[in-house]
């Protein structure tokens, strides 16, 4: 595959505001650094996000979404990382049936101690959505729609 050089991903950055956030804003403070692809999103927890936020963000232009909350068993709200698993999960066979790689979406765990791991996972995210290239989902459906 080709990957294009000059492309640079547009990625939605959904952060939990205990955990996540926090250590994207530490992975700041250490002047850490990692590229600026992701558009940050603060929400009180990750068990808030729903599937069709998502869905949204793609369809309007995202090339993918990085969804970071407290890691299991560390949620402020009990168990509310876990509801985001959960549904993450069934976001993903919903992927499949829209035609979306799988791979432009992902759940993962950060805790604010953690901002070197934010910015790798920033990094990977990045160069990921690069290689799949632009998601070119939205302009199909409008085409689709249109006919």
């Amino acid at each position: 595959m080709i990957v294009d050089p000059i492309f640079q991903p547009r990625i939605l950055g959904i952060l939990c505001t205990w955990c996540s956030y926090s250590g994207a804003d530490g992975a700041g403070q250490s002047r850490t650094a990692y590229p600026p692809n992701v558009e940050v999103v603060r929400v009180m927890c990750t068990g808030r996000v729903d599937p069709a936020f998502i869905v949204s963000a793609l369809a309007d232009g995202m090339d993918g979404v990085l969804v970071c909350g407290c890691h299991p068993g560390d949620c402020h709200y009990i168990n509310g990382n876990c509801k985001a698993a959960a549904r993450m999960a069934a976001l993903s066979t919903m992927l499949d049936q829209f035609g979306i790689e799988r791979e432009r979406v992902r759940l993962e765990w950060v805790s604010a101690s953690e901002g070197n791991r934010y910015a790798e996972l920033v990094a990977e995210m990045t160069e990921q959505v690069r290689e799949l290239g632009p998601l070119t989902w939205k302009r199909s459906a409008d085409k689709a729609v249109a006919r």
